[in-house]
């Protein structure tokens, strides 16, 4: 049976599995939509989505980067393949975490998500874990309503004159207790929340920083479900995932590999054993084109998923719902652009 025979008669081909869709993917309404790199699309069309991988990133640091450190065509000609191969295995939506500064090029991704088939998402705001190296001047001078006006900007004119609109806000911090202006950069993505309606996801270093992040976006009126704490998995202590779920917030879990498979299916055991598995998220962080490295570096794949971790989680007994509810249902949720205030 060919792909599109699947499609009509009510399956998603996940190569080499066949995914059943699910029951609860959700209903298709005026207000929920996602915004990718070719326009907005029905929340209930992204289908199964890998809600943090990367396809172009440089390392260099914000005084010093510049598209012209690297080739966009031979990155196009690395990155189509393994996108390609995404496409194949059944994924439908990819999210992009590269922010500004650290490598983001919507144009590319556009031209790629039109090659591929594949709908991708870009971001808007600031990172700034890693030490604050990916952090422009202005970020520390700006006020945090400042920044959120840069940000917003990009939401209703385009990023960086292409016209392209971000479909969630990237930021990042260390670990707790945050400085100024990490603490800053959450109050600039909560502001932009509430005028655009973006979700953000904050790569955040500890269980103590996400929960100085949930104190900060409460304290501005914004609700925890607007919030993904990404790499939540660095976190040993599992009560403090259970806590932020329990609150409404977005419990991802980034950094699948190989290697790992048997540890993320652990931690979406903990979560289903407390009931939270419609609060969370998974997905590898994998790529990438590394600017700077001969031919980009190793590229790794976005394989994992479909190849080890399915199969293991219904070896495991998740049913086809519980599965769905993670890859395909609670992304769309997540990433539905929509003010959320607490």
């Amino acid at each position: 049976m060919h792909r599109k025979d699947f499609i009509r008669s009510g399956f998603l081909l996940c190569a080499p599995y066949v995914l059943p869709l699910a029951k609860t993917t959700p209903a298709k309404s005026a207000e929920d939509y996602i915004m990718t790199v070719n326009g907005h699309i029905p929340s209930a069309d992204a289908g199964f989505t890998l809600t943090h991988e990367h396809i172009l990133v440089d390392f260099i640091g914000a005084d010093k980067i510049a598209t012209s450190r690297y080739n966009a065509k031979e990155v196009y000609n690395k990155a189509l393949p393994v996108l390609q191969e995404a496409v194949q295995n059944g994924c439908k939506t990819l999210v992009e975490c590269t922010p500004n500064y650290l490598g983001r090029n919507a144009g590319l991704l556009q031209r790629l998500s039109k090659a591929s088939g594949l709908h991708i998402i870009s971001n808007t705001g600031y990172y700034g874990a890693a030490k604050e190296k990916f952090l422009p001047k202005h970020a520390y001078t700006d006020s945090a309503k400042q920044l959120a006006a840069r940000w917003i900007n990009e939401w209703e004119t385009g990023i960086e004159g292409t016209g392209i609109k971000p479909g969630f806000i990237k930021t990042g911090v260390d670990t707790f207790p945050l400085s100024p202006v990490q603490q800053k950069l959450i109050e600039a993505a909560a502001l932009t929340h509430l005028s655009t309606g973006l979700t953000f996801g904050v790569h955040t270093g500890n269980g103590d920083a996400a929960l100085e992040e949930l104190k900060i976006i409460k304290a501005m009126g914004v609700s925890p479900v607007a919030w993904v704490w990404i790499h939540a998995q660095s976190e040993k202590n599992r009560d403090v995932h259970m806590q932020v779920a329990k609150e409404g917030g977005w419990v991802s879990f980034d950094g699948l590999n190989d290697d790992s498979v048997q540890q993320y299916v652990q931690l979406l055991k903990d979560m289903k054993a407390e009931k939270l598995l419609h609060k969370t998220l998974i997905s590898h962080d994998a790529g990438w084109y590394n600017v700077g490295e001969p031919g980009g570096g190793q590229f790794r794949s976005y394989n994992t998923v479909f190849k080890l971790m399915l199969p293991l989680l219904r070896k495991e007994g998740f049913t086809e719902d519980e599965i769905q509810q993670v890859f395909i249902v609670n992304p769309a949720k997540a990433l539905t652009v929509k003010v959320k205030r607490a």
